[in-house]
């Protein structure tokens, strides 16, 4: 059994929305996969009012929910996932610079967003408020700009490209990123869920989906968080590797959850009969 923390209820309830068979989750399905985790109904309702609330989801029918506007923007970028190394371009040595300066440190709630919005794209500090990136995504500067935007960044902040770093200066940037743990997470990540797609038909129902959640999030999240860092900054063909190896596993997890919510529903509907 994976030793990885549990996911919090707004965490579960937005990941089990992005996975949705029809887009919906009703809200006995909820406290359902809820419970698997040790979260208590009363705390998923709760988390379901909440998100309604901040425009994350919204509610289709009476007790059925789905992913509101908010919920979508982000979906759209942490589902990217599966299809990036398409999103990638031959790297020319150039880097795509963010001038983070101008938003008051006081506004706790854009600097989340813009932080958070800025380690999606893969950017990283270089020196004071510049952040930088390989420039080897398709679209280059007029992509990270639109990307960023979507996910709450202003279009006060400046982004551009920088292809005149001293020698000293590109080195630094070059060393941004530990190549190193990143490719041992690609090996380490292939080897485990490999071994647990060969068990998994051996594990009760609730304890294959437990796993398949927390094994699976924790992999996708290195792959959305992933800088899709360029040859020969990283080996590439390990990343495209666990890549292919993490949407196998997906798929087999969105089967098993699939199964269990249907028992979920099932129970539901005789219990209310």
């Amino acid at each position: 059994m994976t030793d990885l923390a549990h996911p919090s209820p707004r965490h579960l309830l937005m990941n089990l929305l992005r996975a949705a068979d029809n887009g919906c989750l009703t809200a006995a399905e909820a406290v359902a996969a809820g419970e698997l985790f040790g979260i208590s109904g009363n705390a998923t309702r709760v988390a379901l009012a909440r998100l309604a609330a901040a425009g994350l989801v919204d509610a289709k029918t009476r007790g059925s929910y789905r992913l509101g506007q908010a919920g979508v923007a982000l979906d759209n970028e942490v589902s990217a996932w599966r299809s990036a190394e398409a999103r990638m371009v031959p790297w020319s040595g150039r880097w795509i610079a963010v001038l983070t300066t101008g938003l008051p440190r006081t506004d706790r709630a854009a600097w989340r967003a813009r932080e958070r919005a800025l380690s999606l794209l893969g950017l990283r500090e270089l020196q004071g408020a510049l952040f930088v990136r390989p420039d080897n995504l398709d679209g280059g500067v007029a992509s990270v700009r639109a990307r960023l935007a979507s996910l709450g960044v202003g279009a006060e902040t400046p982004v551009f490209c920088a292809d005149q770093l001293d020698d000293a200066l590109d080195q630094q940037a070059r060393q941004l990123w530990n190549a190193d743990e990143l490719m041992r997470s690609y090996r380490d990540g292939c080897a485990r869920l490999t071994q647990w797609l060969a068990s998994a038909a051996s594990l009760p129902e609730g304890i294959a989906a437990k796993e398949a959640f927390l094994i699976g999030d924790h992999a996708i999240r290195q792959l959305v968080f992933d800088p899709l860092l360029p040859d020969p900054l990283i080996d590439a063909a390990l990343r495209r590797r666990y890549r292919d190896t993490v949407i196998a596993f997906d798929q087999q997890g969105r089967a098993i959850w699939s199964t269990f919510l249907a028992a979920a529903r099932a129970r539901t509907t005789v219990s209310a009969a």
